[in-house]
């Protein structure tokens, strides 16, 4: 494991803030040096997750120069907890994104394919009395936005299509076959217009 140095004394942090701030680049690494124990001790909350501990830090690392790069020491903060928070910010917000990665699931993945050699995916076999696949790409927060994201961002026959498939507004879920015949169009073009219109709710919902 890597030794890190000793925090630097009250007056000389001072002194290497002053003059980070003043453009001295050699200071501003010298506080980097200095803080990395800092980022150190943070990190090891996280080392149960699925990252390795030097990730955490190399991570924890970006967040301490950002805090040393935007401290305003004129505030009345000390460097040590303005630093930890953008530090813990900074390990919090790649834990999410990791998390996030690790429970995405295509629900487009080719899974083989039908008597005729047509490709099946994930989507085309999931029972309409199974769980509803939108439960899968939004969380509970982003349940509020979801209204205004079908009302502005989806067509009318996106809307129609969804609303079908998957029981909103107090329609039936349905499978893709169903919604074609009730539609009149084929069910290959259902699922294209399907796709794209939970790719405008993914993308609505993650700006």
């Amino acid at each position: 494991m890597q030794t890190f140095k000793k925090p630097l004394s009250p007056e000389e942090e001072s002194y290497y803030i002053k003059e980070c701030k003043g453009g001295n680049q050699t200071a501003r690494n010298i506080l980097i040096e200095y803080n990395l124990r800092l980022v150190a001790h943070i990190a090891k909350k996280y080392a149960g997750s699925c990252k390795e501990l030097e990730d955490l830090i190399s991570t924890g690392t970006i967040g301490l120069i950002k805090a040393i790069d935007t401290f305003d020491d004129q505030k009345g903060k000390k460097l040590v907890s303005y630093a930890s928070k953008c530090i813990e910010n900074e390990l919090l917000m790649m834990l999410r994104q990791e998390k996030k990665r690790a429970r995405e699931v295509s629900i487009y993945e080719p899974i083989g394919t039908d008597r005729e050699g047509n490709e099946i995916i994930l989507m085309d076999v999931i029972s309409s009395s199974g769980a509803n696949i939108l439960d899968n790409i939004i969380t509970n927060q982003d349940i509020r936005m979801l209204p205004g994201c079908i009302k502005y961002r989806l067509s009318d026959r996106e809307k129609k299509i969804l609303s079908l498939r998957y029981g909103l507004m107090g329609q039936k879920p349905h499978t893709q076959k169903e919604v074609a015949d009730i539609i009149g169009i084929s069910r290959s073009y259902v699922s294209r217009i399907e796709k794209r219109a939970l790719n405008k709710l993914k993308g609505c919902l993650n700006e």
